[in-house]
């Protein structure tokens, strides 16, 4: 494929990417289900103890826990549901070339294990998707991402049972046929390391249920059901879609050693290859001899079927997609100021980073670092299906909101993309998160927004929902004109 000035290819993917659980609402519409994300009630920030994925189901056997003076935002999130047109309208005029949405799972099989699927919820993502090809943005969907039926939770306690392989692939069979002719861009399982951090966020597991097995035990468990099952589905979806491409997605977690200690060093590769566990599975097809090892020194049994190896080792992903948000210091040597990471503890501040309003820090030149990492690794297409800046913004008196920030992190972000792609990267798009604002994944605020585009609601639910355009809506519509070349 020809390649312009930039470095970037021509029809370079360019565009969002968002989840269906933060973003939808419509939670009781059109027969959906419940999902684990719709269980989750919004804590104000004077009582949460940092900022944590490590978030837990609020229900007591199927009961609405807190029904009347409790808020779920996932329940309503921004409607989407019901203003997709409007906002989809808003993408098309910055010029997008693709968006990431995911399925909510339960809205095709409200309870997970159903032998038939929702008609209804099928319909409107027929909708949805006539919507985006009016418009020639490509679809690039998520499977499964934050959001599995709740009855899969209560019955089978998630992905620590085995029996929802099943249940996944019936539902991903569904799609690839419904969809065949208008996806062409899968991912089987939102940063599906997850699962090892918060396996309720990552796979409808509670870890309380299995008290005769530690936390690891169950979400390795857990994590070996969704790598059979992702590779089951890159199957089906090879064998249903002409010209398919089907990739996984890693929370990616560049971890750099704090000095060069050789005890540093060794902390800050084995951080990395933790973290790259995933992807080395998915892409390689099978688990590293690491794993082995670390399995033996923490009493870890996955237990597998025979047959499991082989499924995992013919049908890898085709692509590697990945967020990217920050990078990840470590160190023996001493205390430390520690920092907030994204589902990293002990990580420690780096001197040479600035932070977000969250306590994230920011490193353009570590998305370069990840990016030809991930290249030399690998040696596969790359996809960054994740990275943005969440900030407050202000509204001014006339309806304005500038976000110079959310520019700026963009900027030097896809300046890195761009030496990356001239030290031989092939990368396949770039989709900002939250185009739109939308509810926070892992404090369920409004009020942390990455979005090009400003919705009226606070973190209490209030609001109109109006849709507005901040400065920054204008800059990324000026990037994807020009391919990545105007950045001013």
């Amino acid at each position: 494929m020809a390649m312009t000035d930039t470095g970037f290819k021509k029809g370079f993917l360019w565009g969002g990417a968002t989840a269906a659980n933060q973003l939808e609402g419509a939670f009781d519409v059109a027969g959906k289900g419940l999902s684990t994300a719709d269980m989750i009630r919004f804590v104000p920030k004077e009582e949460r103890n940092g900022y944590s994925m490590d978030v837990k189901a609020d229900y007591i056997e199927g009961v609405l826990a807190g029904k009347i003076k409790d808020r779920f935002p996932k329940r309503t999130a921004i409607d989407f549901y019901h203003r997709y047109k409007e906002d989809m309208a808003l993408f098309a005029e910055m010029g997008f070339k693709t968006l990431r949405i995911s399925i909510h799972w339960a809205r095709i099989f409200p309870n997970g294990d159903d032998q038939q699927p929702n008609e209804a919820g099928l319909k409107f993502y027929d909708d949805l998707f006539d919507e985006m090809l009016k418009y020639g943005i490509e679809p690039l969907v998520t499977l499964s991402h934050y959001e599995t039926p709740l009855e899969l939770t209560r019955k089978y306690n998630g992905w620590h049972n085995r029996k929802l392989i099943g249940f996944y692939t019936r539902y991903a069979e569904t799609v690839f046929t419904r969809y065949k002719n208008k996806v062409k861009y899968w991912l089987t399982f939102n940063e599906i390391n997850v699962i090892t951090h918060s396996p309720y966020t990552g796979g409808g597991v509670l870890v309380e249920n299995v008290p005769d097995k530690t936390f690891e035990q169950v979400a390795y468990q857990a994590a070996h059901h969704q790598f059979v099952a992702s590779s089951l589905a890159t199957k089906l979806a090879h064998e249903i879609i002409p010209g398919v491409q089907v990739g996984c997605m890693l929370a990616r977690m560049t971890t750099y050693p704090v000095t060069n200690h050789p005890d540093d060093i060794l902390l800050a590769q084995n951080h990395n290859d933790m973290n790259l566990f995933f992807t080395d599975v998915q892409v390689r097809g099978e688990y590293p001899k690491l794993m082995e090892r670390y399995f033996e020194e923490n009493d870890i049994v996955i237990e597998k079927k025979i047959g499991d190896d082989e499924i995992i080792k013919q049908y890898p992903v085709d692509f590697i997609s990945f967020s990217y948000y920050m990078s990840i210091s470590v160190t023996t040597q001493g205390e430390k100021e520690s920092v907030l990471g994204n589902m990293v503890k002990n990580s420690v501040k780096n001197p040479h980073l600035e932070t977000s309003d969250w306590g994230w820090q920011i490193d353009p030149k570590g998305l370069r670092y990840t990016l030809q990492d991930f290249h030399n690794r690998y040696g596969k297409p790359l996809f960054i299906v994740e990275n943005g800046l969440g900030a407050h913004d202000k509204v001014e008196e006339d309806g304005s909101i500038h976000d110079p920030y959310r520019v700026d992190y963009l900027r030097q972000h896809i300046e890195q993309m761009k030496e990356a792609v001239k030290y031989g990267v092939d990368l396949l798009g770039y989709t900002a998160w939250g185009p739109i604002d939308l509810i926070s994944v892992s404090t369920n605020e409004m009020s942390k927004r990455y979005g090009f585009i400003y919705v009226d609601q606070d973190d209490e639910g209030n609001g109109t929902l109006a849709r507005s355009k901040k400065d920054s809506f204008y800059w990324y519509k000026k990037v994807i004109e020009t391919n990545g070349d105007d950045l001013s």
